[in-house]
Parts: structure tokens; C-alpha cells; sequence
């Protein structure tokens, strides 16, 4: 199972449409955070630690995650979607998007949504 976890600033629409979209992935657990400290979910060490693969939706997220949790980001492949985070939770723009750029960074994984999607994001309500 591969952990992925998708980041934006807030984490209430980018990273949480995100999470929403491939939580029926087969052979993927998904969560979603935040990078301002004022997030619903902020990003920690411990989520960091448990990811394999980190979506940002900008190149100035990469860099806002690098600089914060360098020490933290040692194994995990760090993808930046080039996603301006200026869309509303489940735009249909935003999801059409994500759909073109993240399967691809996920094959092997699996081909596409499980019929039964099994969303767990064990990170839920932590900080």
C-alpha cells in the first residue's frame, strides 16, 4: 500500500479535492494537510513520516515544505502539480486537473478508481 499525501495552504480545497478524488485508488491510502499552521489538518512530522509520495499544488508549497520540514522529508518523492491554489473544493476544473496530472505519478499502483472506494486517512482530527 502507498501512501500518498496531497498538500496545499489551507487544506480546504486543493489538497482536500485531492484526497476526495483518489480515495478509491486501488493500492493507495490517501490524506491530505495543510502547510499554514491555521489548516483544518496542518502538516507534522508524524504525516510526513508516513507518506510516500507528497503532492504539492505549487512550486512555492515545495518550497514552503522544504524549508519548514527538511529534517522530515527523507524517503518521500516530493511532486509539485503546477495547480494554482486558487480553486473551490471540487471544482470541476480543479478535479480535471487533477486527473490528468497525478495518475500518472501512481502507476503500478493501480488502474484507476476501485469500484468501492476505501478512503481512510488515519490522520483525521490529529494535530
Amino acid at each position: 500500500m502507498r501512501h500518498v499525501l496531497f498538500l496545499c495552504n489551507q487544506n480546504r480545497s486543493g489538497s482536500k479535492t485531492a484526497e476526495q478524488v483518489f480515495s478509491g485508488w486501488p493500492g493507495v491510502e490517501v490524506a491530505s494537510a495543510g502547510l499554514d499552521a491555521s489548516a483544518p489538518t496542518p502538516v507534522s512530522p508524524e504525516l510526513l513520516a508516513w507518506a510516500d509520495t507528497i503532492f504539492v499544488m505549487e512550486a512555492a508549497h515545495r518550497a514552503k515544505l522544504s524549508q519548514k520540514y527538511r529534517p522530515h522529508l527523507k524517503k518521500q518523492r516530493v511532486i509539485c502539480l503546477d495547480i494554482p491554489d486558487d480553486y473551490a473544493f471540487m471544482d470541476p476544473a480543479l478535479v480535471q486537473l487533477l486527473r490528468k496530472r497525478v495518475p500518472k505519478h501512481l502507476t503500478g499502483v493501480g488502474s484507476g478508481p476501485a469500484s468501492t472506494p476505501q478512503k481512510r486517512n488515519a490522520w483525521a482530527g490529529s494535530k
